[in-house]
């Protein structure tokens, strides 16, 4: 049975150093420190490296980031695999679950999160399912 977690999280990106010898993109790395409210009470923690092009609205970006907590009162960890892109504006974004990455109450975790911003504040749909480890 698929569970529905939703809220709001805060997000702060640090730069952290990266070679780039394109000249054509420009590649960034950035450590990711996030703090979930609502259904899923947690922290996360990764790291994001982003690439942008000489095209307006054109970018993407992976990362990996790993989430401690309590969602819908469970406790324990898992890590999410992040991978989005803008092409022309146009985005795309898949943020999933990494398999038999729960630890804790969250053993079997699978889902995916979505991701929007309003306003310049950020919000999370999380539809999840705790299978048997």
């Amino acid at each position: 049975m698929t569970t529905h977690a939703s809220g709001a999280f805060d997000v702060t990106m640090s730069p952290q150093a990266m070679h780039d010898t394109a000249a054509t993109t420009t590649l960034a790395r950035m450590a990711l420190a996030k703090r979930y409210h609502g259904d899923l009470d947690a922290t996360g923690a990764g790291e994001m490296i982003a690439a942008g092009t000489s095209v307006k609205g054109s970018a993407g970006y992976v990362a990996m980031e790993r989430v401690e907590g309590a969602l819908h009162g469970r406790t324990g960890s898992f890590v999410l695999q992040h991978s989005g892109t803008m092409d022309r504006g146009r985005p795309t974004l898949s943020v999933t679950v990494v398999p038999d990455s729960g630890t804790g109450e969250l053993l079997g975790l699978a889902g995916k999160l979505g991701i929007e911003i309003v306003e310049g504040k950020h919000f999370y749909a999380f539809h999840y399912t705790l299978g048997e480890a």
